[in-house]
């Protein structure tokens, strides 16, 4: 049985897996916005087009909704990937 901390009464280990996740969910979306950003430059690349046009591009609402999303199915799939092995 796990000991339970005795400055807030919680098990350590799930505060870390929830650190852990956090830190993974935002890693993903880290990625996503990259390769939109890579995009931006190579696919719709016009002459003369700034880094700050080309962010303003990529950071919508939607494309924030769309990160989040794939990036908690991308941990959840990970996870049980992990405890099946």
């Amino acid at each position: 049985m796990e000991e339970l901390r005795r400055d807030t009464g919680k098990k350590p280990r799930r505060r870390a897996s929830i650190r852990r996740a956090v830190i993974e969910v935002a890693f993903i979306v880290f990625l996503f916005y990259s390769n939109l950003l890579m995009g931006e430059f190579t696919v719709a690349n016009g002459r003369g087009k700034t880094l700050a046009a080309a962010l303003t591009d990529i950071f919508t609402g939607t494309n924030l909704l769309i990160a989040i999303f794939s990036a908690l199915i991308g941990y959840l799939v990970f996870e049980q990937l992990r405890k099946m092995l």
